[in-house]
């Protein structure tokens, strides 16, 4: 389906199905030597970004392990890229969580600061408004720890860049489905 959409004084036709989606994916993997290699081969040696990668054993007695990876594209990109992860020997289940409804996200990120005077009240100020831990401080700095949405995630480091950003590490999304489905 096509829709218009103004440039300036100019209308342009766009094919909906080549606008770029976020979509997040869980693939339930053996957990084995090489098997997150073959998985990100699969992006890299096609030209697909991810945009976050979280790996983790989740059924020990099973050897299985989750990858949540967060990617974008077209729809017709995406559903190529979940065929082709399904291909994948290791691969058991490939799941689009977006597409199967609005599903639960979490990232974690821990933020360095440098605070002092001013600047240091008011980093405590919003750290306490986004519910960010202080994990460690010295007269110098913080380290927040914070949990949440990934845009929650970007708006305090991006509020806490002009009062000092020394550092940030993030985990990347780990992801769920609503409801009693699982992977």
């Amino acid at each position: 389906m096509n829709a218009q959409h103004a440039t300036g004084s100019a209308y342009v036709l766009v094919n909906r199905s080549e606008v770029p989606e976020t979509h997040t994916l869980s693939v339930l993997v053996d957990n084995e030597p090489g098997v997150l290699a073959r998985v990100i081969g699969l992006f890299s040696g096609r030209g697909y970004n991810i945009e976050s990668l979280t790996v983790s054993e989740t059924e020990h007695e099973k050897h299985l392990s989750r990858i949540t990876i967060v990617t974008a594209g077209a729809p017709m990109v995406l559903e190529q890229i979940k065929n082709q992860l399904e291909r994948l020997v290791p691969v058991h289940r490939v799941v689009d969580l977006t597409a199967n409804g609005n599903p639960l996200e979490r990232e974690l990120a821990l933020i360095k600061v440098k605070g002092s005077g001013d600047a240091r009240v008011e980093a405590l100020r919003l750290a306490e408004a986004f519910r960010a831990q202080v994990i460690d401080a010295t007269t110098e700095h913080f380290v927040f720890e914070l949990t949440g949405r990934t845009n929650k995630i970007e708006q305090f480091i991006s509020i806490m860049q002009p009062l000092g950003l020394i550092e940030v590490a993030r985990t990347g999304v780990a992801a769920v489905s609503r409801g009693t489905s699982g992977l």
